[in-house]
């Protein structure tokens, strides 16, 4: 139990380390990424007016109904990955800036940043 502890505190220093320098603005919106033990989650944000504008997850029916219970977790985060760059052009955003959110720019963080560059979005 100490060691997850200790696991989740270094992430979050890390994380708060990424955030000094990375912002979102509204031409330029911040990609936010979390991942839990099974899931994973990804938000635009624009952090001027504090408002998400397009968020996904492996828990979305377009995600659920792709899965089917029998994907890697990579596989999964690419899905995703691409769902959040479709939604986000359907806006009219084509820029972010990624925020990996204290998690190593490995494995599904980065299998979903480049599923989200496939798609279409720039970072």
């Amino acid at each position: 139990m100490a060691k997850a502890r200790v696991r989740k505190m270094r992430r979050q220093v890390r994380h708060k380390r990424v955030r000094r320098k990375v912002f979102g603005s509204g031409e330029r919106p911040r990609m936010a990424v979390f991942r839990s033990l099974n899931n994973i989650y990804v938000q635009i944000i624009d952090d001027v007016q504090g408002h998400t504008l397009v968020a996904a997850s492996s828990l979305d029916p377009d995600v659920r109904g792709q899965v089917n219970g029998g994907k890697p977790k990579s596989e999964v985060a690419a899905l995703v990955g691409s769902v959040i760059a479709e939604r986000a052009l359907d806006k009219g955003i084509k820029s972010v800036v990624f925020d990996r959110g204290g998690f190593k720019y490995h494995g599904r963080a980065k299998a979903l940043a480049e599923a989200a560059r496939k798609g279409g979005l720039v970072f």
